[in-house]
């Protein structure tokens, strides 16, 4: 068993009491400069499989793991403290678009890349003593639970919150098996689907009996200031605060001017370490990315001056190039001071509301109530979930700033 002072967690919270940890950056964009064709992808193991494998990058942890050594190396000789596995679409749910949702397979996927991942950053450590960490990527899949994909059906749902659970679960528990330090939790759009993946995360390290600490990152979608699912930065950290997460972060969508403003607001939200990995500025009319390693470690460098982060690194259109550069801009700049913990209601549905001495009052609503209210479990049993949303959204507008939803017939 691992000595409490020599765990992931431990150990990461010490060095980042003394500096700013730096991360590696985007894998796509540096595969593709590789030259990894499909065909390179599909290698000896996937060359029969019958619909398109092209994009999909986790298979070269099985198919051409060379490439996934080189990435990873590459970041680490870049500077990185932390590498994250080339395991953003391994689940069943993410494999389901090209026909490799098969569980034993993906598990597979996740051991094989955690151990490269792991091999690489023991070798690095091996060379200049620098201790290094792996992070397990585990990306938010291409479905939403808090969202239809039917427009003429919002009750929709391709899939549940236990399947997608469950996909999580199977692959956490392979990238513990290969060796992972911590578990990065990434690019969240919907929350839901992140809570799922905690709730995944919590029951299989309680089956193994290990304790993996949680990175959590959120991605603010444009200039609104929310996620896709409609959460401001206030409500998306108080919904997955109940995690206990070693960080909370931003990433992707935004480069790091567009970023910057909500960074600060997260800066003084969390009670943990607080990472920004910023695209590189925002993409061009041709999708690529035109920010240079100098401009994206300025702006990224002002986050540490200004005291907003503790980890800091790269996301789409990044380089080990811009990582050098990051890992520079940072160097020497003091880490953000932790927020205190506060002991207070804290809630959050897409907004956060937070209890304290200045709000004397709070209207809850209550009437959507199936054991209060006749006409509400009238409206539920009967599946007229539009008409019971309609009985929502008047208590709102009577004034409500809390409701109380509770479908328990006791």
């Amino acid at each position: 068993m691992t000595a409490t002072n020599d765990r992931p967690e431990t150990t990461i919270r010490e060095a980042a009491r003394d500096r700013i940890l730096v991360l590696d950056g985007a894998s796509g964009t540096e595969i593709q400069a590789m030259g990894v064709t499909e065909e390179v992808l599909r290698g000896d193991r996937f060359a029969a499989h019958p619909s398109s494998l092209a994009g999909n990058n986790d298979l070269l942890a099985l198919s051409a793991p060379e490439f996934v050594h080189r990435l990873h190396r590459s970041y680490l000789d870049a500077g990185a403290d932390i590498v994250s596995t080339n395991t953003f679409s391994s689940t069943t749910v993410a494999q389901r678009e090209y026909g490799l949702d098969d569980p034993q397979l993906v598990a597979e996927l996740n051991v094989a890349a955690a151990r490269i991942a792991r091999e690489e950053v023991a070798l690095a450590t091996e060379r200049d003593g620098r201790r290094r960490w792996v992070a397990g990527a585990i990306g938010p899949t291409n479905v939403t639970l808090s969202l239809s994909p039917r427009v003429e059906d919002p009750g929709f749902r391709a899939l549940n919150f236990r399947a997608l659970a469950q996909a999580y679960a199977e692959q956490i528990d392979a990238l513990i098996r290969g060796g992972v330090d911590v578990l990065l939790i990434e690019t969240i759009f919907d929350t839901l689907n992140a809570k799922a993946a905690i709730w995944a995360a919590r029951r299989v390290t309680r089956e193994l009996g290990v304790h993996t600490p949680l990175m959590v990152s959120g991605t603010i979608t444009d200039r609104s200031g929310r996620t896709l699912s409609g959460q401001t930065v206030g409500a998306f950290w108080q919904s997955i605060r109940h995690a206990d997460p070693l960080s909370v972060g931003l990433n992707c969508a935004l480069g790091g001017r567009e970023m910057r403003p909500y960074v600060q607001e997260l800066s003084g939200l969390a009670d943990t370490l607080v990472c920004a990995y910023p695209n590189a500025g925002l993409p061009n009319e041709l999708g690529g990315y035109d920010e240079g390693p100098d401009e994206t470690a300025a702006i990224v460098g002002e986050f540490a001056t200004a005291g907003f982060v503790n980890l800091v690194g790269g996301c789409c259109g990044t380089t080990p190039t811009h990582i050098a550069a990051i890992a520079e801009a940072v160097s020497g700049v003091a880490p953000r001071h932790r927020a205190e913990r506060t002991a207070r209601l804290q809630l959050s549905g897409l907004e956060a509301f937070t209890l304290t001495e200045n709000v004397p009052f709070v209207n809850v609503g209550e009437r959507t109530n199936v054991t209060g209210s006749a006409k509400f479990r009238r409206l539920i049993t009967n599946h007229e979930f539009d008409e019971a949303l309609d009985v929502a959204r008047q208590q709102v507008e009577n004034g409500a700033q809390v409701i109380d939803v509770n479908m328990d017939e006791g």
